[in-house]
C-alpha cells in the first residue's frame, strides 16, 4: 500500500530518528508573531544562538493591531511594548518583519502565501 500525503511529507522532512523514537523534523517555514516570540528570542539570547534560517523566518504583527489608529506609540501600553519588542528582536536577529509600515502586515496564518516574496 502507498504512503499517505502526511507520510510522504514527514519522510521528506525527517532529519533523524531519536533514540526515544521521536523524529527530528526540518521545518521549512517559521512564522513569528508578537505575543509569544519575546520568550523565544530571550531564550536564543541566553543560549547565544542565532535564528538559523532567517530567509525562511517571517514575523508579523497579528494579535495587537489597533483598530482605531496605527499612530505610535499605541494607546494600549501592553500592545506598544509587544510591538517594540518584536521590532527590536527582528532587527537584532535579522528576521524580516511584516508590519503596518510595509503594507504587507497581516494574519500570521496567511503569511505563507507571501513567503515566496521578500519583504519590501
Amino acid at each position: 500500500m502507498g504512503q499517505t500525503l502526511l507520510q510522504k511529507v514527514w519522510d521528506l522532512h525527517t532529519v533523524r530518528r531519536l533514540p526515544t523514537g521521536q523524529t527530528q523534523l526540518f521545518i521549512g517555514l517559521h512564522l513569528v508573531h508578537e505575543v509569544t516570540s519575546p520568550q523565544a528570542f530571550d531564550d536564543l539570547r541566553r543560549r547565544d544562538w542565532p535564528v538559523r534560517f532567517t530567509h525562511r523566518t517571517f514575523a508579523t504583527v497579528d494579535h495587537i493591531v489597533p483598530t482605531s489608529s496605527l499612530a505610535r506609540p499605541f494607546q494600549d501600553t501592553m500592545a506598544e511594548a509587544m510591538m517594540s519588542a518584536l521590532e527590536r528582536n527582528c532587527r537584532d536577529f535579522g528576521v524580516p518583519l511584516y508590519d503596518h509600515s510595509t503594507g504587507r502586515q497581516g494574519i500570521v496564518h496567511v503569511i505563507p502565501s507571501l513567503a515566496s516574496r521578500s519583504p519590501a
